[in-house]
């Protein structure tokens, strides 16, 4: 109960962090008052070398080969991306994200929570190639490519995960994702993202497909 109120705090630590950013955000590109007259804030002209974004992260996994229901994870994201050309960037990225999952019923011989606590460390690097763009938006392509580190004895007593829950044991494994985002334009620098995408992830012996969608700030900068 410690551990999970523990993790309670961190990630809601972590969502205000994150709101604050972005209120900031917001705030930076908000209308300002010169002489009276409301001056509305730069065009967004896309002419900046770099770009850093930073949001929360929901995605869905399955924490064993064999179990029958797949899991359902939060956390975070940040991604840097450095535009080589107007259109083409260069991007990485890196995120963790965790969640309860469903295991075997034998489970509980152990003394195991019938939900136990499982997270993942990915790291990736890939392209990202901006499709279509105006004053007030852009729309971007990416994909990426990297690995995935699983810690699925979180809450196993040091016991093998395999064999007690049907979960894979920790390790490493290939990752990629394909998708899209849409940045909402607040000023020249300052944008709101979503960013949905489609996650491959190589546990096991098979290429398994699931989902991803994030949320959150983009800032622009360095003239290029």
């Amino acid at each position: 109960m410690r551990n999970l109120m523990g993790r309670r705090s961190f990630a809601g630590i972590v969502g205000a962090a994150l709101l604050l950013v972005a209120s900031s955000a917001l705030t930076a590109g908000a209308q300002t008052v010169k002489n009276g007259v409301f001056v509305p804030p730069p065009v967004a002209t896309y002419t900046e070398k770099f770009e850093i974004y930073g949001g929360l992260l929901f995605m869905n996994g399955q924490a064993g080969q064999n179990l029958p229901k797949r899991y359902n994870m939060g956390g975070g994201e940040g991604m840097f991306t450095w535009y080589v050309t107007p259109k083409w960037g260069v991007a990485g990225d890196f995120r963790w994200a965790g969640g309860t999952t469903p295991v075997n019923p034998g489970a509980q011989v152990y003394d195991i929570q019938t939900r136990p606590f499982v997270s993942q460390t990915i790291g990736m690097g890939g392209v990202q190639y901006r499709l279509a763009h105006n004053k007030h938006a852009a729309l971007q392509l990416h994909a990426l490519a990297g690995v995935t580190n699983g810690n699925f004895s979180h809450s196993t007593h040091g016991l093998d995960p395999l064999v007690t829950t049907g979960m894979y044991r920790n390790g490493s494994a290939p990752m990629g994702v394909v998708g899209g985002s849409i940045d909402l334009n607040r000023s020249a620098r300052w944008a709101v993202r979503l960013s949905p995408e489609m996650i491959f992830e190589h546990f096991g012996t098979e290429t398994r497909e699931f989902i991803s969608i994030s949320g959150g700030v983009l800032y622009r900068f360095g003239k290029r």
